[in-house]
């Protein structure tokens, strides 16, 4: 199995989360990653990915790069979210979704309303 099979996971989940200037190679036995992610959440993403790797510290470089800094990122609301769950699954913790609710004051009038196909900021964490 080489690196890249090894890694092929990592490697679909950086396509399906569109990372621009991607550059993905072996060199000496280590698989070497480079992008650009439009926001923080996705370069979040795709390190809590790498992370779940027993050898990514031996095996992998990661060079990933942010473009956007405005907002940590977008989620895009499918059916069954909570702005809960979704507090929980961008930031780590459920009671955060008060912070998502205000973010989008726009386009939501209660936190219990959210439409599927709605698109969320998602507000920095901190």
């Amino acid at each position: 199995m080489t690196v890249m099979d090894k890694y092929a996971d990592l490697l679909k989940l950086g396509e399906s989360l569109n990372v621009n200037n991607g550059e993905v190679y072996e060199k000496e036995g280590k698989l070497i990653v480079k992008g650009t992610t439009e926001y923080q959440m996705e370069k979040d993403l795709l390190w809590d990915k790498i992370k779940t790797y027993p050898d990514y510290k031996t095996d992998l470089m990661a060079d990933i790069r942010v473009e956007k800094t405005d907002v940590y990122g977008y989620h895009t609301v499918v059916s069954g979210d909570t702005l809960g769950k979704i507090a929980k699954n961008c930031l780590g913790d459920a009671s955060l979704y008060p912070k998502i609710f205000e973010a989008n004051r726009d386009i939501l009038d209660n936190p219990d309303m959210i439409k599927v196909g709605q698109k969320l900021t998602i507000p920095k964490r901190g």
